[in-house]
């Protein structure tokens, strides 16, 4: 189940808890064939303490539960949440086991961005835990991980307390599901003893966003708000949302309407009524959209007339779990896999924008 917000799973089933720990172990332990374990892993060399600075243990990471103390170089790590596993990987750590992608995977639960990263190394796919709403304790121990990474994650101090009697856990720094893509990646990096590359990372995806932005100067200071209808509610995501900030980092700017009209609903997004949608004013508007179809459904409503980005083509869809997935917010593989497209969606909306001035300069 995916939600415009937060993003959660399917609610916990024990029954399939027994049925799956058999074969999260398997893979696990690397007899398994849709897993292995960190240290057997083809291209798992990039995990060992070669790579690793061990004079950064024992390290000490402060969270919203605490602190952990990590004494030695971890060599099973379990992932949890979102985020934390795309981080961990492209550091150099294949995690023993992984959580299920519900939204944007594939049926085995592997997200597109991992699954190519894995390839690319030649590292075979982790154990992938359970798609369950609750953290799956007792999969997770049989893994017998010496670090549980869950820097992104939903889990509540009783999880984090039953995590933590498996093996030194990392919550998040301070609420659920809020902490910034970048801080993930610091967060992982710090616990497995490679700040260094983390640091080199961000650096690196810093220079392919920058390469984007200087490729395509039609964005530059062109105002965004970005939205998703749902038959629920209409969303409006608030410029500290990682997916906005990230998009802000390719030279466009947050729409002034988009902090007027907010109603404080929460600290990244706001619900619209249908009615004002008309005042919320923009060069681009980005929208969200699970299917081709819900984008035209959106699009062709009697709502969706009363803005002009939708009447003059000023529209940059965003259609396709996984590519939402991807921007939603980004992680350490996914931003760049999903870059080109995303970005190639904005310039066509930029392009309308321009096409419609001169129109009316001409008109003039």
């Amino acid at each position: 189940m995916w939600s415009p917000v937060v993003r959660s799973t399917r609610p916990f089933r024990p029954l399939s808890l027994v049925l799956v720990t058999a074969a999260v172990v398997a893979a696990c332990s690397g007899s398994g064939s849709g897993g292995t374990s960190a240290e057997d892993a083809p291209g798992a060399d990039q995990a060992d303490a070669s790579t690793a600075d061990t004079s950064a243990f024992p390290v000490t990471v402060e969270h919203a539960f605490g602190e952990t103390e990590i004494t030695d170089e971890p060599e099973r790590v379990v992932t949890w949440g979102w985020g934390s596993t795309d981080a961990a990987i492209a550091l150099g750590v294949v995690p023993v086991a992984m959580p299920y992608g519900d939204y944007g995977g594939d049926d085995e639960g592997v997200l597109p961005w991992v699954r190519q990263a894995l390839d690319d190394t030649g590292a075979e796919v982790p154990g992938v835990l359970p798609n369950v709403e609750e953290p799956p304790f007792e999969v997770i121990a049989a893994a017998q991980p010496d670090m549980i990474l869950a820097a992104y994650s939903g889990i509540t101090e009783e999880e984090y307390d039953l995590l933590a009697d498996i093996a030194p856990t990392v919550a998040y720094p301070d609420q659920p599901w809020s902490t910034p893509w970048r801080d993930v990646i610091e967060i992982v990096g710090t616990s497995l003893g490679r700040s260094g590359e983390a640091a080199g990372l961000l650096d690196d995806i810093d220079a392919a966003v920058a390469e984007q932005a200087d490729a395509h100067p039609e964005l530059a200071g062109k105002s965004v708000a970005m939205v998703w209808d749902t038959p629920e509610d209409f969303y409006v995501y608030k410029p500290v949302d990682a997916r906005v900030e990230f998009t802000l980092d390719l030279g466009l700017v947050s729409a002034h309407s988009v902090d007027e009209l907010s109603n404080g609903d929460s600290t990244f997004y706001y619900t619209l009524s249908l009615e004002q949608l008309g005042a919320l004013e923009s060069d681009i508007l980005v929208s969200y959209a699970d299917t081709p179809d819900a984008s035209d459904q959106f699009l062709a409503s009697d709502h969706a007339q009363l803005m002009p980005q939708v009447r003059e083509g000023r529209v940059a869809e965003v259609v396709g779990t996984e590519l939402i997935a991807a921007v939603s917010p980004p992680t350490a593989l996914s931003l760049t896999w999903g870059l080109d497209d995303y970005v190639a969606r904005l310039s066509e909306a930029a392009q309308a924008v321009d096409t419609a001035d001169a129109e009316a300069a001409g008109e003039g």
